[in-house]
Order: C-alpha cells, then structure tokens, then sequence
C-alpha cells in the first residue's frame, strides 16, 4: 500500500468516529471518545488493508488487461471470502476483546449473527468500491498506453514512407540504366548479369519495405549485390571491403540502411581511378560499421541528410540504442547498432485487426459500464443504509433496494463475465484459426 492509501484510511478512520460518537453514543465523554476513535479505526484499517491487500495482489498476477473476466470472477470471490473473515475478526475484537459485551461461545453462538451480516454487507459495498476504482485507474492507463502506441505507430508509418521514398535515389536508377544501355552492345553477357544483379535489388526492396527488421546475413548480401551494380559503374574508382564476423550475421538491423549509407558514400564523395573511394562494411562490437575515406565532393546545394535521419528516427522506434557518426579530416563512418532479437515492435494493423480493436473497445465500454453500475450501487445503498439507521433503526428497509438492485447488479455482471461468452469468444477464435490455417496450405 502507498502512503497516500494510509493517509486516507486515517481520515475515513476519524470522519467514521466522530459521526458514530456524536449521533449514537449516549454518553458523551473522554473514555467514550477515545473507544470510538480506537474501534473505528480497527475496522477501518483491518478492512481497508485487507481490501487494498488483495487488490494489489491480484493487480500483479492478474491485470485487468491481460485477463478481464478472470480477473473479475477471482475478485468477487475472494473479496467475498475476505471480508467474510475480516468482519468476524474486527466484530471479535469489538465486541468480545475491547468492550467485553459477549464471551466467545456467545458471539459464534448466532447472537450477533445480524451485526455479522450487516457489517459484512458494508465491507463488501466499500470493497466493490475499491475495485472499481482499481479497474478505472488500470482503464485510463491503458487509454493513455493506447494513444501513447498510436503515436508510435504515426511515426513508425511516416518513417517507413520516408524509408522507401528515399531507398533507391532515381538518379542510381538513370544511370544503371545508362550502363545497361552500353553493355548490351559492348558486352551481352555482363549485361545479362546486370540486368540479373538490378532485379535482386528492387526484389529485395519490395520484400522488406514493410519489415522492422533484417538479419544483418540478408543485409549483407543485398549490400554485396548492390555493390557490384556501383562497381561495374565506376569500375576501379570504388572499392569495397566486407569484413562480418560470422557471429554477427544472425542479427538484426533496420532494413535497406545499408543501401541508403552506401548511397551516401557515392553522393558525397569524388571518385577517380587515381584517388579511389574504398568503402569498408564491418562489425565492431555490437555494431555494424560503414567507412569510407573522406573525399568531399563540391556541391551546388548543400544535403539535408534526410536518408540518414531516417535511419536514425527508424532505429529510435526499435531501440534505445543511438546510431552513432564519426567524421574525422580522414574519414567518414556510422555505427548501427546490430540487435540480439527483434523487439516487440509495433505493427500498422490491418482490417482484421482493426475489427479486432473495435471489439476490445466495444468490450472494454461493456465492462465499463458494469462497473459504473456497480460503483453507482456502492454509493447509493450506503447513503441509505445510513439514512435507515438514523431516521428509523427499529424499522429496517434498506435491504429491500439493497436486494433489488443487488438482483439488477449481479445480472448485469452475469451477462458481462458470463461463461457462455467466454465460451462463444472461444469458439469463433479457434474457427477463425482453421480457416487461417487452411489459406495458408
């Protein structure tokens, strides 16, 4: 429990003692003050920390989230069974330790069964209030959770679009083009394995255009091919050295970066016969390092550096890990960070799991409401329990709208958490997963 919680309980603990002293209690003095304070705050604390108790507990090993209905149906019982025992505890106390009204053979004897059961409705009124209260909190932190992953995903869509607008530079294609257009005179055959080299490529960028990540092996070997496009271009102006430990192969890095970074090396630097441009691709310690001697080219207009911000924000959506850049009077080099496994990165859902969504968020205002009821019955029937007690005690009625209601409530939770949806849930899911597997055969 926080201290918040305690803090709270204090002052329920003393509202409830001064309410009961100054409208039941007869004799208004010291002594009696004192034992209504003291017993106030046993109940109070013994059933506000048992209650608190048992709600974090089962916070922890069944979030509302993760497992709604059994969470609810654990709950009911185990504040039923709780607050049966808490109360039966506090009344002992009261009635038997501190003011010594009744022995132990006549408090189980059914003297005091109707305090008993009083009291115990009040608890459970008060506990329903709390998990209500719990599964609002943990209903706002998934709302905000929620917008928080919409955020991301945004992102994630306007990095992809940025990724593939800016995977393959039009000038590359122009001028690949330009050397196909002479080597099918010059030389069929190269021209055939150019042809060859130019389909693997946009083959490759189709097929990960809409991964998060790559094994650092399938980078490398698009990067190779891409290469050997560069080399019969330049021919001995540029050189490339591929140094990857084997190790390092199986793991992960943002698809086409790469391509993009090698791209970068062509763009921004001169390369001749007599002053060759060698680009180096190797693995340093958890990274995947790309190096090139710097040879700046003169540019007309200096370069936003959008290819490698969006490596950059790409990486950013995967890992705190930062991609790091080097630049010295010699060289030019950028470390991405090479990842051990592919994290629970976030997918732009498709339609069916958008009807999925709108089900989850149909399910969630039907849960939602129950608890609004039941958070409605908490307050409403307290106020007339107390309202029976201080206008007319011998002539009891609220359990009459107590009972009612209670009907209405437990219907409503029925049809909420009932088994029978549980069971259709089930069904259609396992349907849905043969038809699934069926299309993919």
């Amino acid at each position: 429990m926080r201290r918040k919680n305690f803090i709270t309980l204090f002052w329920i603990s003393l509202a409830t003692s001064m309410f009961f002293f100054f409208v039941f209690t007869d004799e208004k003095n010291i002594e009696n003050f004192v034992l209504t304070i003291l017993i106030s705050f046993i109940y109070s604390f013994v059933l506000g920390v048992g209650n608190w108790g048992i709600n974090d507990f089962l916070n922890k090993k069944f979030p509302w989230s993760e497992a709604t209905t059994k969470r609810a149906i654990i709950s009911i019982i185990s504040i039923l069974i709780a607050n049966i025992i808490l109360v039966y505890f506090c009344n002992y106390l009261n009635f038997v330790v501190i003011q010594r009204s009744a022995t132990t053979e006549e408090y189980f004897s059914g003297k005091y069964n109707f305090i008993n059961w009083f009291t115990i409705n009040v608890a459970l009124l008060i506990s329903a209030f709390l998990h209500a209260r719990s599964f609002m909190e943990e209903l706002k932190k998934t709302s905000k959770k929620e917008v928080v992953e919409q955020k991301l995903i945004a992102k994630s869509a306007n990095a992809q679009f940025e990724s593939l607008k800016n995977q393959l530079d039009p000038h590359f294609l122009f001028n690949s083009l330009n050397v196909l257009s002479s080597l099918i005179d010059e030389n069929p055959k190269q021209a055939q394995k150019f042809t060859a080299s130019m389909s693997k490529i946009y083959r490759y960028v189709l097929e990960q255009k809409d991964k998060e990540l790559v094994t650092v092996e399938d980078e490398i070997e698009f990067a190779k091919t891409y290469c050997e496009l560069l080399k019969t271009r330049f021919e001995n102006s540029v050189d490339f050295e591929f140094d990857v430990r084997n190790e390092d192969l199986k793991r992960f890095v943002v698809p086409l970066s790469l391509q993009l970074l090698l791209e970068n090396c062509i763009k921004h630097n001169f390369a001749t016969s007599l002053k060759p441009l060698i680009i180096k691709v190797f693995s340093e310690n958890d990274t995947l390092c790309i190096k090139n001697n710097l040879q700046i080219r003169e540019q007309i207009k200096e370069s936003a550096g959008i290819g490698l911000a969006n490596i950059v924000q790409r990486y950013s959506l995967l890992t705190k890990r930062n991609v790091f850049i080097e630049k010295s009077e010699d060289y030019f080099k950028v470390k991405l960070p090479m990842l051990l496994d592919k994290p629970n990165t976030i997918r732009i859902k498709n339609d069916s799991e958008n009807r999925a969504y709108e089900k989850a968020q149909k399910r969630v205002k039907e849960i939602k409401s129950f608890y609004a009821n039941l958070f409605s019955y908490a307050i409403v029937i307290t106020f007339l329990v107390i309202l029976n007690l201080i206008t007319s005690p011998k002539h009891l009625w609220f359990y009459w709208p107590m009972l009612g209601w209670g009907i209405g409530v437990a219907a409503h939770g029925i049809s909420v958490f009932s088994i029978g949806r549980t069971w259709e849930e089930k069904k259609i899911r396992e349907i849905l997963e043969k038809e699934d597997q069926h299309k993919n055969r």
